[in-house]
């Protein structure tokens, strides 16, 4: 019988993607909630395998093979199978990332399964697990539940859970798989990575961001200048970005980034429920803003 939550911990050249420390917190609440344990996977990576042993975890599995020194998704379809197979979980739980979206889908085929992509929030109840992604622009929420035999493959989008809150725990043993990897029929011309940003607001810990209230181009000047003095980014909301005062990549909300800050600092924006589902998670906001 199926049994327990599989986190996919993702890195670039052993540098870990801190959307991982996000999936870690929402697989350690599943495991909560559905009264089971959870285990890390590792490809390619040894020495992060041992840094992710500090978090509270059952096990971590560190899968070794040549081909996982890049990513590649034939590699990872292959890696993840054969751990999913042996650790036989009833949830595998991956970030919503450039590089989950690309080899997941080809991954939960070959259990015959379903993708749960782009969750911001699940709820365990009477045994059951529903999950929730935005539909139509944030417009709408969609409740997903998998009635089908497990493995359950679910993605969460970034900022659903703080990274922060993924409780430590005294050490877990880290076990070796050594893959066996097939034809490598895909591979990019350079070691991947995801599409170069001016800046990524997900990691910013203070964000100012403007919206239509500030009325005039002009007015960004005085944001610029608070986002400086607090050491933070500048963003936006999406008429600021259509009207081309700022770029697309400062734009927050469910068509630009989704962000989680200790502090976000809304300014003269009207709190759309477009742009309320991409800052929604973050610690404290400040509104500033003459139109209650």
């Amino acid at each position: 019988m199926s049994k327990g939550i599989l986190v996919f911990i993702e890195h670039k050249a052993g540098a870990l993607n801190k959307t991982s420390l996000e999936a870690i917190a929402a697989a350690q609440k599943l495991a909560v909630d559905t009264g089971q344990k959870c285990t890390a996977v590792v490809l390619g990576a040894p020495s992060l395998a041992q840094d992710i042993a500090a978090y509270d975890l059952e096990k971590i599995i560190s899968v070794d093979h040549p081909q996982l020194s890049e990513y590649t998704p034939d590699a990872y379809a292959d890696a993840m199978e054969q751990v999913v197979r042996a650790a036989d979980p009833q949830y595998v739980i991956m970030s919503h990332t450039y590089l989950v979206r690309d080899f997941a889908p080809k991954l939960a085929a070959r259990f015959g399964k379903g993708l749960i992509s782009d969750c911001v929030r699940m709820n365990v109840e009477a045994g059951k697990t529903t999950f929730t992604r935005r539909i139509f622009l944030g417009k709408l929420d969609a409740d997903v539940v998998s009635d089908g035999e497990p493995p359950v493959f679910v993605t969460f989008q970034s900022g659903a859970f703080r990274g922060d809150q993924a409780a430590k725990g005294s050490g877990a043993p880290v076990e070796t798989l050594q893959a066996e990897i097939g034809e490598v029929r895909m591979k990019p011309e350079a070691p991947f990575q995801e599409v170069k940003q001016a800046v990524d607001l997900s990691k910013a810990d203070i964000i100012v961001a403007v919206g239509r209230g500030i009325k005039s181009k002009d007015n960004l000047a005085l944001a610029e200048k608070l986002a400086e003095v607090l050491g933070g980014d500048l963003a936006a909301s999406r008429p600021i970005c259509d009207a081309e005062w700022l770029p697309l990549d400062r734009q927050i909300g469910s068509s630009g980034q989704t962000v989680a800050p200790k502090l976000y600092i809304a300014v003269g924006i009207s709190g759309a429920i477009q742009h309320l589902v991409g800052m929604k998670n973050s610690q404290t906001i400040v509104a500033i803003n003459k139109d209650p």
